[in-house]
């Protein structure tokens, strides 16, 4: 069985009101996005995607970098993109999370990849979060537009969803105002 971890990282982050994008935005002496990226890799599952789309996002050593045009229609486009890789890939599972979530540590992306269930999604403190693991058997019940992902079938399908309690932080970096807080 192999699993790929995604960090969806496309949007337009149209609520973080500065010059640089919010991915790109220094935090702690580095992008954002390279905090999301750095726990995926460390997690070490059998491969590390990211989905780009309206920023040109630098390239990391050992990650795919997929490119989603149609980035502007929502979430589920980047979702379906890399479906589309791990399906070509030979892949059992993902486990999708967000490239403005730097606070999610590796341990969570390994304690979701490592339960095996349709859907599996970390709780904190009892607040279910990302990344979530999907198992190849829901991929096609997955939206394929729109601007939510799992969470629409995790709502109309919840038997099919395990919960998992994890550590970390699963705040995510909206607004300059949220970066403050995480500074």
């Amino acid at each position: 069985m192999t699993i790929a971890a995604v960090v969806l990282a496309a949007g337009g982050g149209t609520r973080f009101l500065a010059e640089t994008h919010k991915l790109l935005a220094e935090l702690n002496g580095r992008p954002v996005v390279s905090w999301a990226i750095a726990h995926a890799l460390e997690a070490e599952l059998d491969e590390t995607v990211v989905v780009t789309g309206a920023v040109e996002l630098p390239a990391e050593a050992g990650v795919t970098m997929l490119r989603n045009a149609d980035w502007h229609q929502g979430q589920a486009t980047s979702l379906q993109i890399a479906l589309r890789h791990a399906e070509a890939r030979g892949h059992d599972a993902i486990v999708v999370g967000m490239g403005d979530q730097p606070g999610v540590p590796a341990d969570t992306w390994r304690a979701v990849a490592s339960v095996v269930a349709p859907i599996v999604v970390p709780t904190y403190g009892g607040q279910r979060g990302s990344p979530v693991r999907l198992a190849r058997t829901v991929w096609p019940l997955l939206p394929r537009e729109g601007d939510e992902g799992a969470r629409v079938l995790m709502r109309s399908q919840p038997d099919l969803v395990t919960e998992v309690a994890c550590s970390g932080d699963p705040a995510d970096i909206d607004t300059v105002e949220d970066l403050k807080r995480w500074s």
